[in-house]
């Protein structure tokens, strides 16, 4: 099943709401076409390094918390003081859209009418509601499908005609993404203070966001950190550092190196920040920065206790433990690293062009299969009987003299082997390696014994051939584009040549 998408577009481009309604057609609603089998899935290294985080911390006694990701930029002012202004240019701040107040003139009023009949008054209620903030955005369609007794598309087609819908502008509100963890710890610890003994062991992990000058191999508008806090009435910076050796310990790193920052952010106290470096191919690279809370900034939330807090990057440990230059490619590999495919993949995108759909169609593909193995160094001219398929009958033949019924290379089988796609013959000593590590797809008869109780099924009567192998539709199989694209890009190669001369005869009665 595939859609045009270029006539698609053009039809909504002229008529919106009628294509949306007509593509429907373009979908199943009944059939199994899916067994949903238990499997081994395929996981995001940023995802499975985060996990290993969860997992040693949680070990070590922590609790995990979720901490918001919107804040408003008042706790940034609170906890970086005169250093705020610097780390307010990198965030994302917010905005949204005005509730529009929509009027309904005389002119839009004969215009709705022409789509709908409707109780103009109840329409004018729901915008009303609207605009009161007494029915959501999200709400609005469907409170004008029930109230209104219309079809959802009508509705649509009814607010696309309201220019002040089309024309609101975003308006900048005080709320920012968080683009350090800490910008939420201050609220939780806060919070927690007043519910929990102490100590408080807390961790999350989640999102930071920072608005980079620009996307590139070493700098996202996204990224996740690993944070934790450890909250007493006695704590060290001496204890903090050991927490982080142990933590890196336990995710396998031998050599861990702690730096004290030179410019130490407002949030920490004076000679607390320090940087985290692991050995990394005999580098030591940068993943992490910790240190204690300045208790200026903790006396702005009413915390009297030490805290001390460290974060890691989970995307650049990522990068260092896949051996991944470009974090792009790492987090987002599906816009930014190139088509990859494994030779068992490529052999599950290789399907036949054409097969029989019923069960008697499939049953006749095995008994044409079994024929032409049965008879195939009979010399021409002969044909023999393969079976029936309703009122069709399908004979495999050899229709000239002194000709086999089956040519050289009808015996070859097709193997997925190193990103190429081959068609050999497996009995050959020069493919042993081939057939050793490499993937069988199919062998050629039993692809062309599916095309040929395919047209039986069709009722396509008369003579049809396979002569030469040179292309895969030439033994009936196809490959998925993005698969041909990656073997052509690879410079490997679609290799399946060779002199089939199978003939099958299809005769109604």
């Amino acid at each position: 099943m595939t859609f045009d998408t270029e006539s698609l577009r053009a039809q909504a481009e002229e008529d919106y709401e009628k294509t949306w309604v007509e593509s429907t057609h373009l979908l199943k609603f009944k059939g199994r076409n899916f067994k949903w089998k238990k499997e081994r899935g395929k996981p995001h290294p940023v995802v499975e390094v985060a996990d290993k985080f969860r997992k040693t911390l949680l070990a070590l006694g922590f609790e995990e918390v979720v901490n918001p990701s919107i804040i408003s930029d008042e706790e940034v002012r609170k906890q970086y003081g005169p250093e705020a202004p610097l780390i307010l240019d990198r965030c994302f701040y917010l905005a949204g859209l005005p509730r529009a107040d929509i009027g309904i003139s005389k002119e839009t009023e004969a215009r709705i009418r022409e789509i709908a009949r409707i109780d103009i008054e109840a329409l004018k209620r729901i915008f009303r509601e609207y605009k009161e903030s007494k029915i959501e955005a999200d709400d609005l369609v469907e409170e004008m499908v029930k109230r209104l007794n219309i079809k959802t598309e009508q509705a649509t087609t009814i607010l696309s005609l309201f220019s002040e819908l089309k024309e609101l502008k975003p308006v900048p509100m005080k709320l920012v993404l968080r683009s350090h963890m800490t910008s939420a710890w201050f609220l939780t610890i806060a919070a927690l203070i007043r519910k929990r003994l102490l100590p408080l062991k807390l961790f999350s992990i989640g999102s930071r966001f920072r608005r980079e000058q620009q996307q590139d191999a070493l700098h996202l508008y996204e990224s996740t950190t690993a944070s934790l806090v450890v909250v007493a009435r006695e704590l060290s910076l001496e204890d903090g550092m050991e927490l982080t050796r142990k933590i890196l310990t336990s995710l396998g790193f031998e050599s861990v190196e702690l730096r004290e920052k030179r410019a130490t952010s407002k949030y920490y106290a004076p000679r607390t920040e320090f940087e985290v470096f692991v050995k990394y191919k005999g580098k030591h690279i940068e993943i992490g920065d910790g240190g204690l809370y300045s208790p200026v900034s903790l006396a702005n939330y009413d915390i009297p206790y030490p805290v001390f807090n460290v974060g890691f990057g989970v995307e650049r440990i990522a990068m260092l433990l896949e051996n991944v230059s470009d974090i792009r490619t790492l987090v987002y590999p599906q816009f930014y690293a190139p088509a990859s495919f494994t030779d068992e993949e490529i052999a599950r995108a290789l399907k036949f062009k054409e097969a029989p759909q019923t069960v008697a169609g499939k049953m006749l593909a095995k008994r044409i299969l079994s024929t032409i193995l049965e008879h195939k160094d009979e010399v021409g001219p002969k044909r023999f009987f393969a079976g029936k398929l309703g009122k069709f009958t399908v004979y495999v033949s050899e229709p000239e003299a002194n000709k086999k019924l089956l040519g050289p290379a009808g015996l070859n089988e097709v193997y997925v082997y190193e990103g190429n796609v081959l068609g050999i013959n497996p009995r050959d000593e020069r493919f042993k390696e081939v057939v050793k590590r490499g993937i069988r797809v199919c062998s050629y008869l039993e692809a062309i014994s599916n095309l040929f109780a395919a047209l039986a099924e069709k009722g396509r009567t008369g003579r049809h051939t396979v002569k030469i192998a040179d292309t895969l539709p030439s033994i009936n199989l196809e490959l998925e584009d993005a698969v041909k694209k990656f073997i052509t890009a690879n410079r490997k190669r679609i290799d399946v040549r060779g002199p089939v001369f199978i003939d099958v005869e299809i005769e109604e009665g």
